[in-house]
């Protein structure tokens, strides 16, 4: 059985006792970073042996995995904080261990996506997660504008040295939209940041970035679009049809030629 195991994101007094239990029964444990999780068994006096498993070996650690567990062996896979496979590896595995009808089951726990998104003080009822943006400013105003008119709520993950341009990014393309900045969550300094997209550039220019951000980002909306300055799309529609003259006034035109 392969054993999806979330881990904590900041304090470890958030893992779960299923967690701990299933930590201690597995034969192996693949992690993204043997190092990090090293220090979590450690912690909780756990020793099991580790096999890396991150996005630049998935393919051959993927396969080894397998392996081991047609060998009917028990493997836990955790990343360096939260739930396997959210903007962390896992995804393929997942889909290679489900595709050889290989049993695979997770074990709950944080994510920082979600602690955000509840502290935000935005809608909860729908969201969409949509990770990590490019890089670039080109392509990742691309990215953003993909869901420049969904009604959910937005979240993001973004690192110290690109938060700044993301939010200015989503300035541009979102309006000055409500939001929220989420930073060292479960952790003593933790902090979350509420205001529209300009007030919260201004935050992270006046004092540095430090750890990963998660960017919460209210969906498109009447009071949206009135406080970016953006056109209701039922207004747009009324002015497109203002525009059109109907029937009886383009046969007045005619008899006026």
């Amino acid at each position: 059985m392969l054993y999806l195991v979330s881990t904590p994101i900041g304090n470890l007094g958030d893992i779960t006792l299923r967690a701990l239990e299933t930590l201690r029964a597995v034969d192996l444990v693949a992690s993204e970073d043997t190092r990090k999780t090293g220090i979590l068994l450690k912690h909780f006096d756990i020793k099991k042996p580790q096999l890396s498993f991150h996005e630049h070996n998935e393919a051959h650690a993927g396969a080894r995995i397998l392996g081991l567990l047609e060998q009917g062996k028990s493997v836990a896979l955790v990343t360096s904080a939260g739930t396997p496979s959210i903007s962390d590896p896992g995804f393929t595995l997942i889909r290679r261990i489900i595709s050889a009808g290989s049993p695979v089951t997770a074990i709950p726990g944080p994510s920082a996506c979600i602690l955000a998104l509840v502290l935000s003080g935005l809608a909860v009822h729908s969201f969409t997660f949509r990770g990590f943006a490019p890089r670039k400013s080109g392509p990742r105003r691309r990215f953003l504008a993909l869901d420049a008119e969904a009604p959910h709520t937005l979240i993001f993950y973004e690192s110290p040295y690109r938060i700044k341009a993301l939010l200015e990014d989503a300035l541009a393309v979102y309006g000055d939209r409500r939001a929220a900045l989420a930073n060292d969550l479960t952790k003593m300094f933790e902090q979350v940041e509420r205001g529209v997209l300009s007030e919260l550039i201004a935050s992270v220019t006046e004092t540095k970035p430090r750890g990963e951000y998660t960017v919460v980002i209210a969906g498109l909306s009447r009071e949206t679009q009135r406080d970016s300055g953006e056109p209701d799309a039922n207004q747009k529609d009324n002015d497109d049809d203002a525009d059109e003259p109907d029937a009886d006034e383009e046969e007045d035109d005619d008899d006026v030629a």
